[in-house]
């Protein structure tokens, strides 16, 4: 009976043994690289979708020949405009600065944006203030639903009156300084303009774009439009006073030059 449950333990060792491992089994899976999602499946270099390349358009707009004399505005009917400054205040309809840099012109991609992939409208507000009874800044561009925040920094009556075409008018009181109001343009419109029905001189212009390539000059003339898609675009220039320029651009994923020379 020793002898039968000794074979018998014998037997099982080895039976145990052999089903441990068997020769030619696979090995055990290895483990998912960390922050690899469950269930997911990496695909090769090469089937990846290559990546779009952005590239910039730059230049400068200048006013060729002699500039035109800024008119002088006259502010004697509001004391506190007039003593804000304290010397004579030029129009600033047209500004030219040196070697005829054009200040104020908006600079934006007039065609071409068709099929591409529009960047969602971003939550800053711009500022336009009232300063000196004078807006600031001249000109401002927007996005088609951006918010953008109106401001009277004087202490005197403002009423911003917005003579839309595209997009409704509005004529909105600012008795006290340091009011502010949002309002949001729904409609493109190359430009809404501006004035103050209390203070005549007043004037600016809105721009209201459906797409973020667009710039505005300052006060040497240059303009930098970032991150536009690859492909060919027509680029306007607009200035509130003299006829528009239009350039044919390619972008390739690099600096793109479109330079503007407008004629008095």
């Amino acid at each position: 009976m020793v002898k039968i449950t000794n074979i018998f333990s014998i037997f099982l060792v080895l039976f145990t043994v052999g089903c441990g491992k068997k020769p030619g089994a696979s090995k055990p899976m290895a483990e998912a690289p960390a922050g690899a999602a469950a269930g997911s499946e990496a695909k090769p270099a090469d089937a990846q979708a290559p990546a779009v390349g952005l590239g910039k358009i730059t230049g400068k707009v200048v006013l060729s020949g002699t500039p035109p004399e800024a008119a002088m505005i006259k502010m004697d009917a509001d004391p506190y405009c007039k003593a804000h400054h304290s010397g004579p205040v030029a129009s600033e309809t047209v500004v030219v600065g040196a070697g005829g840099a054009l200040k104020n012109v908006l600079v934006y991609l007039k065609k071409g944006t068709q099929g591409k992939t529009i960047p969602p409208v971003p939550k800053d507000k711009p500022m336009l203030d009232q300063v000196g009874c004078q807006y600031v800044p001249h000109m401002l561009a927007v996005r088609v639903g951006q918010a953008f925040t109106i401001r009277n920094s004087d202490g005197t009556l403002h009423n911003v009156h917005a003579t839309g075409v595209a997009n409704k008018e509005f004529n909105l009181g600012q008795p006290v300084q340091g009011m502010s109001s949002d309002k949001t343009f729904n409609s493109p419109e190359v430009v809404v303009r501006f004035k103050c029905d209390v203070h005549p001189w007043m004037g600016a212009c809105v721009a209201v774009l459906e797409h973020p390539w667009f710039a505005v000059t300052g006060d040497d003339g240059t303009f930098t439009i970032a991150n536009v898609p690859a492909g060919t675009y027509t680029v306007e220039a607009w200035h509130e006073a003299l006829p528009a320029q239009t350039a044919e651009v390619t972008v390739a994923g690099a600096e793109t030059p479109a330079n503007f020379t407008f004629q008095k």
